[in-house]
Order: structure tokens, then sequence, then C-alpha cells
């Protein structure tokens, strides 16, 4: 229900108001199990492809009312969701990322703030991995 009702509802609210003015950035957060599934979250990585396909649609929808629509797909980031993991199994999380760490929840804010920038005018209905090469 969060991953998917919370962000279809989020992207109906605003819809209405981003197309009345004309403009507006939308971001939705995936993840990358999303992209590639993982084994033993069956549900977590279909309610993250949701996400992907709902921002990929929604951007064909709305693009031509002058709204950009795009998603994050995080990889492993070291925050509390992660809790749970021993530290061996966070570090071999981390040899197994090609860049030899995990992703920090500022590695993510970053991209969001370039995807809300007007660096990123000409982006819609992507998918960014920021997974330090974790999927490639």
């Amino acid at each position: 229900a969060a991953n998917v009702d919370g962000i279809y509802h989020c992207c109906r609210a605003a819809v209405p108001y981003l197309v009345q003015q004309h403009s507006g950035t939308i971001i939705n957060v995936s993840s990358i199990w999303g992209l590639c599934g993982a084994s033993c979250e069956v549900h977590y990585s279909a309610s993250k492809a949701a996400v992907i396909g709902l921002t990929k649609a929604l951007a064909k929808e709305v693009g031509l009312s002058g709204i950009q629509v795009n998603c994050v797909a995080p990889g492993v980031i070291a925050t509390e969701m992660n809790a749970h993991l021993s530290g061996a199994d966070m570090q071999a999380l981390a040899e197994d990322t090609p860049l030899g760490r995990l992703g920090t929840p500022e590695d993510i804010s970053r991209v969001l703030l370039f995807l809300a920038s007007e660096d990123a005018d000409f982006i819609t209905g992507q998918v960014l991995g920021v997974n330090g090469g974790f999927v490639i």
C-alpha cells in the first residue's frame, strides 16, 4: 500500500495542479529490486516495479502539459531499513558493489535535487539507478 498506493494517490492529487500551471516535476522512488527483482523479496520487488511502470506511463500522459515524471531506483543504502542485517552482511553487500561501498542518503538526495533542477529539464520517463554499479 505504501509503495504503490501512496505514490499513486500523491500523483493523482498533484497532477491537476501541475496541469493547470503547465509545468512541474514529479520524482518517484523505487528500488533496484523494481528493476531486476530480488530473491525472497517478491512482494517488495513487484511493488517497486509498479512504481517504475506508473512513472513511465504518467510521463507519457502528462508530458504535453509540461510535466516531467522520473524515478530514482536506489541500491543498497546505509539506512535504518537495513539495520536488521549483520555487519558481515553489510560488508558483503559493499564488496559486491563495484564502487566498493554502500550508498548514503546523501547520494540519493543529490540525484533527487538534480532531477528537480533546471539541469534536468529534458529528462522525463526515466529511471535513474543510484546503486554504485550493484545492478548494471
